[in-house]
């Protein structure tokens, strides 16, 4: 099967060609996929796109006219695919539905860890040999109250490791995990609740017509002054400018995040000769209390061996005229 990875990166081609053991004919560019680039696709049989990667209509009508049959994701998350359109044009789409929770969960942590204890402050004052510990203070995290909105596979995890550190458990989800409640002690709330009581909130929900903007100006009132936000799931859950406006107003401690909700064509990239003309990035970056990373949480070595081989078993079954477990669209064959 001839197929086209999109958004390539260096650190993951290896991954790919090792799962490939050399079955598919791949072939990797740099480009995102959408309606301008699907012509690089003329001639394949599959594409596999990441998370900065646009399938909407008009480019799965593009790429159907193609000969496209086939779309690999390399990610959980698929809410950048018209999956409604794909079933209609019957273009098979298949996800990476659990590559390495430990690795988003772990990321959170260290998020919050290094907000708390002010590390990068605290390291920059070092490189100028300027030891002084004021402004440093942090807080245990022993009995802290953490809701974790979402407690699926990351979630769980995430209250595993929280769990460890002596914290309350606070979670919210459409669906209650038995094993938590039990094994962690965790204790299932309304959102509202979970705000009004946390200390610290970690974000583990799929971006969807329920979830857009689910953390907006009204559950951030309802938030203590202190509190710190985790997001490791997609930016826009958060209402950025509604956080930004908490922010100067000092309704919150800290905002750590990895994810950005206008993150599409900046992250992924090295944009340090040309920055990006986002004003709400600026902002954020302007914020002593906002550590940002660039869409990183996945990146481990563990992640990235389930990713690839993960893609490579989707378009093996394709290949065999078989269905994958990891399908997303709905087509009758």
């Amino acid at each position: 099967m001839k197929v086209l990875i999109y958004s390539a990166k260096a650190f993951e081609i290896p991954y790919l060609e090792k799962a490939n053991r050399k079955k598919h004919n791949l072939t990797f560019v740099e480009n995102a996929l959408s309606s301008e680039t699907a012509m690089q696709a003329v001639g394949y049989d599959a594409i596999s796109i990441f998370s900065a990667d646009e399938a909407c209509f008009l480019t799965l009508e593009k790429l159907k006219d193609f000969g496209v049959k086939y779309i690999c994701l390399r990610s959980v998350g698929y809410d950048n695919v018209n999956l409604r359109a794909a079933s209609r044009l019957n273009i098979r789409v298949a996800n990476v539905p659990a590559y390495s929770p430990y690795a988003i969960a772990e990321h959170a942590v260290s998020l919050l860890l290094t907000l708390n204890r002010k590390l990068i402050d605290s390291n920059e004052r070092v490189k100028r040999y300027n030891f002084n510990l004021d402004g440093l203070v942090g807080i245990d995290l022993n009995e802290k109250t953490v809701g974790i909105i979402g407690t699926g596979k990351i979630g769980s995890v995430m209250a595993k490791i929280m769990n460890g550190f002596g914290c309350k458990l606070l979670g919210y989800d459409i669906s209650e995990d038995k094993e938590l409640i039990s094994n962690y002690n965790l204790r299932y709330t309304t959102l509202q609740e979970l705000c009004e009581l946390s200390d610290i909130i970690s974000i583990h929900v799929p971006l969807n017509s329920d979830t857009h903007h689910m953390i907006d100006e009204d559950l951030i009132f309802l938030m203590k002054k202190d509190v710190m936000i985790i997001n490791t799931a997609r930016g826009a859950v958060i209402n950025t400018e509604d956080m930004i406006d908490a922010l100067k107003k000092k309704q919150i401690g800290a905002l750590g995040m990895d994810v950005f909700e206008n993150e599409k064509g900046i992250f992924f990239k090295d944009q340090s000769q040309d920055i990006p003309d986002d004003p709400l990035l600026i902002q954020l970056n302007a914020f002593p209390n906002v550590l940002i990373s660039g869409h990183h949480a996945f990146l481990t070595k563990e992640a990235l061996t389930n990713i690839a081989e993960t893609t490579l078993y989707n378009l093996d079954q394709w290949s065999k005229n078989k269905e994958s477990d990891n399908e997303l669209t709905d087509i009758t064959t």
